[in-house]
């Protein structure tokens, strides 16, 4: 039996032998007959072969193509959470406590630390900040702030009244010698019995809420602390905030002496938490040190520099953004000095020097004649500035002066367009018969105390902030004329104190018009100053990131601020919304 089977599958193995080696040689004979027989006709048919092959080629494009378009049209790159914005900055950074910020570095990370009771919104008016209400009585003498529910300090801490009443008193105290004083001077700081806080000022003040554009500090911290040494308190190494960010460390280095400082998003900020994980200032000591940072790279941004520094910027990674601020730049006469004291002189000068000359050494800003801007008040009449002549000029100053041979001290700061507006101005001096000699000072401690608060100068060309609102106040009131005050003419005249305080008091807006326009009329025949222009703020930034919005307006340089919550510098893709 196993012998037959064994027979049997022998022979179905020959025979499946036998037809294997049959399909071979018919398969071989098929190769020959199809394929290497016909490949002489090839030449004949090359074109279409060639026509079959670009027609692949080109469906097979297509579909990727399609591919990536229909990709894209229900996708879209979009800015999102994380990534670390770095803006480069001028002045060292010698405390993060806010009520000492001076420097432009202090003054940054006050305002992505701390928020404030009132702020100015992206429009460039006074809004709300800490506060969810900000109401005036009826005459204007008694201030009302309601603070927004379930405010948090970075520690998790809750933010109330006995903060902004500590914090008040702070600022009012004089051993503490805060940059806000003037905000809060006489001002009484109490919580009512509804368990809100009330301003009461000796006299109304109108705009009262822009003085409330103060940050607040931690009672809980620093409650025990005593008043005279605020400032050496580990608080301005290491501060508990309120702003958008917190801190997380700072560093220097090592060779430049360069210091960063860290900031993580603060999940408490009561505005939302910032689409960026974190920001970090880079301080340098000047700005050509700021430009080689941009160019190298090594920072996202900065506000340091001006227009005249683009030609600098030789990255072609960064984009250049002019905004016009509420500022202005003018020729303060110190009306002190035995030099420019004479008023008849100070209005020759003012109509022998051609200002739009002046002007072209500052391209692109915006001319301004007064001291005021229509985005502060709407007035019914401006009084006439004289026009411009120079031989009538040149003729009243030889008749002031005589034979008397006259050299004014000039002024100003290195910075943006300052240098070329001040020598043009004083080469405009020169050709009036009256010798000029410019000084341009570094922007920094060292030149407000002792060029500022002495009045160290006959004529100051500086830029001063305009505000929010029309008030003049600090800038010509006869109080203010003093080292700790603003009057940079030192200028004193009764009839502007008391038009100045009735504008301030004034709640009704047509006797404040009035008020402002007889100022105006004293400001134009006294001559304590010229305007020259408004400034621009010229953000350098990379192209790669959001920063501030073109529809934020700005009053000053720090608003650009106001939606930091929307700056970015990650994107992911995500599908559209149909």
């Amino acid at each position: 039996m196993t012998s037959s089977i064994k027979k049997r599958g022998q022979k179905i193995i020959k025979r499946f032998s036998r037809a294997s080696i049959k399909a071979g040689e018919e398969g071989k004979e098929h190769i020959r007959e199809n394929l290497i027989g016909r490949l002489s006709h090839i030449e004949n048919i090359k074109l279409l072969i060639l026509e079959w092959c670009l027609l692949v080629f080109a469906l097979i494009m297509l579909a990727i193509t399609q591919a990536f378009w229909f990709g894209d049209s229900y996708t879209e790159n979009v800015y999102t959470f994380g990534g670390t914005y770095i803006e480069a900055a001028v002045g060292e950074v010698n405390s993060m406590n806010p009520l000492f910020a001076t420097t432009n570095s202090e003054k940054i990370l006050s305002r992505l630390m701390f928020a404030t009771i009132s702020t100015i919104d992206y429009s460039g008016h006074p809004g709300i900040g800490l506060a969810e209400s900000i109401t005036p009585s009826e005459n204007g003498k008694i201030w009302t702030v309601k603070l927004r529910d379930d405010l948090k300090w970075s520690d998790g801490e809750p933010i109330t009244n006995q903060d902004v009443i500590y914090t008040a008193n702070l600022i009012k105290n004089p051993a503490v010698n805060s940059i806000y004083s003037s905000n809060l001077s006489n001002v009484k700081v109490t919580e009512n019995e509804s368990g809100e806080i009330t301003f009461t000022l000796p006299t109304a003040y109108a705009d009262f809420i822009t003085a409330l554009n103060i940050p607040v500090l931690p009672e809980h911290i620093l409650g025990e602390t005593d008043p005279r040494t605020l400032l050496e308190n580990n608080f301005s190494n290491s501060p508990i905030t309120s702003g958008p960010f917190y801190f997380n460390a700072s560093q220097r280095a090592d060779v430049s002496g360069d210091q960063v400082i860290y900031l993580s998003a603060n999940p408490y900020y009561y505005n939302g938490r910032p689409l960026l994980n974190s920001f970090a200032i880079h301080t340098y000591a000047n700005k050509n040190s700021v430009i080689n940072a941009i160019n190298a790279g090594a920072v996202t941004a900065t506000a340091e520099l001006s227009s005249i520094d683009t030609d600098k910027i030789v990255s072609g990674q960064f984009y250049q953004k002019e905004s016009k601020l509420n500022s202005g730049v003018f020729i303060f006469f110190n009306t002190t000095s035995s030099l420019v004291k004479d008023t008849s002189l100070r209005a020759a000068i003012r109509q022998g020097i051609d200002l739009n000359t002046v002007r072209e050494a500052a391209p692109g800003t915006t001319a301004l004649d007064y001291p005021l801007t229509n985005s502060q008040i709407q007035l019914n009449n401006y009084p006439k500035i004289p026009d411009y002549n120079f031989e009538a000029a040149k003729a009243k100053i030889a008749e002031l002066v005589g034979d008397n041979q006259v050299q004014v001290e000039i002024a100003t700061i290195n910075s943006g367009y300052l240098p070329n507006v001040t020598n043009s101005i004083a080469e405009a001096l020169e050709s009036l018969g009256i010798n000029a000699n410019v000084t341009i000072y570094e922007e920094n401690q060292e030149f407000i105390t002792n060029v500022i608060a002495r009045r160290n100068y006959d004529i100051l060309v500086y830029e001063v902030e305009l505000g929010a609102d029309p008030d003049l106040l600090p800038y010509y009131h006869s109080s203010q004329a003093s080292a700790s005050g603003l009057n940079l003419s030192n200028y004193r005249n009764s009839l502007i104190d008391d038009l100045l305080l009735g504008a301030r008091d004034t709640t009704n807006e047509a006797s404040r018009i009035k008020k402002y326009e007889t100022f105006l009329e004293y400001w134009v025949t006294g001559v304590p100053a010229i305007a020259i222009y408004q400034p621009n703020l010229t953000y350098f930034y990379n192209k790669n990131v959001r920063t501030f919005g073109n529809s934020v307006r700005l009053v000053t340089a720090l608003d650009r601020f106001s939606d930091i919550t929307d700056w970015a510098v990650t994107k992911t893709t995500k599908n559209k919304t149909p």
